[in-house]
């Protein structure tokens, strides 16, 4: 049973870790960060996936797992994010070198989307992912109408930030 529940998650989490990079490139300004809030995010998926229930698709309880660590160990150090030890742990993930030529033209909006708060910065980061509203709003636990009315306020600020 065990071994079972470790090959779906590893399958899982091999499938889906782009969304962990992203989350990680939002959060983090160096290599070594977003290696060690990659670890991080990883390390809590696993403990949370044996309470995985399915009422959402898996990309989507990662998107939230995901997005509540990086905005916890964001909040309690903006200096540096402090990790567990990942050696307890069996299985191996085999990692993706994670390349962002191709977001190189995107970096002037990430760089105004670092000037946001944590909560703006997540749902920036969703709606860029195509998410549409309602699992926008079930991701981030609001309310439809409010996670619209976010959004608004955001595509404005943002737009303050890119052209002052």
């Amino acid at each position: 049973m065990k071994k079972e529940l470790e090959h779906s998650f590893v399958e899982l989490l091999e499938k889906h870790q782009n969304i962990i990079h992203k989350v990680c490139r939002l959060y983090t300004n160096n290599y070594d960060a977003h290696n060690d809030l990659f670890q991080e995010i990883t390390i809590q998926l696993w403990k949370a996936y044996p309470k995985f229930r399915g009422d959402s698709k898996f990309s989507t309880w990662m998107y939230r797992v995901g997005l509540n660590t990086a905005i916890t160990l964001y909040r309690k150090s903006k200096r540096s994010i402090i990790t567990q030890d990942f050696e307890g742990i069996a299985f191996k993930i085999r990692a993706e070198v994670y390349d962002d030529t191709e977001e190189q033209q995107l970096k002037t909006l990430y760089k105004a989307v670092h000037e946001l708060n944590d909560i703006e910065k997540a749902l920036i980061f969703l709606y860029l992912e195509d998410k549409d509203y309602r699992e926008i709003s079930e991701t981030m636990g609001i309310s439809e109408v409010n996670a619209r009315v976010k959004m608004n306020r955001i595509k404005t600020k943002l737009k303050t930030i890119l052209n002052p």
